[in-house]
């Protein structure tokens, strides 16, 4: 079977589709009202592409249940120290992880427990949709 075309994919199936063009005004500007901030959505984008790179995501996983340094992430996820060096600095600079210097090695770890939790939240969130019957 064939890739659908993005025409196909926009239109709306009938049962989803409102039977009448109306807008509630009421719950437009309730929605309004919760949006967070461009800023704040940006930031949350930033957040959720450095955890689309399975690479990175793979370092939050080894990183979720321990403090590792370079070295020993890269034995754990079969990279070159280069290339998890790399991805840390991404994760650091988006706040997702963080270093601690002990002598000449540096540790890295989640940032903080909001981290943790969005990892485990979207692990469960697969391991819910996987158990749902087709």
């Amino acid at each position: 079977m064939g890739r659908p075309r993005r025409v196909d994919q926009l239109q709306a199936p009938d049962e989803l589709a409102c039977d009448e063009r109306v807008v509630h005004l009421a719950a437009v500007q309730a929605a309004r009202r919760t949006l967070p901030t461009p800023m704040v959505l940006e930031g949350a984008a930033d957040v959720f592409g450095a955890l689309a790179d399975p690479t990175r995501l793979r370092i939050v996983a080894a990183l979720a249940s321990r403090e590792l340094c370079v070295c020993d992430l890269a034995a754990t996820l079969g990279l070159s120290e280069s290339a998890i060096s790399h991805q840390l600095r991404v994760l650091r600079n988006l706040g997702l992880a963080r270093a601690r210097r002990e002598g000449r090695l540096v540790y890295y770890t989640l940032d903080d427990e909001h981290v943790s939790t969005l990892f485990a939240q979207a692990l469960e969130h697969v391991g819910h949709r996987l158990e749902e019957p087709a």
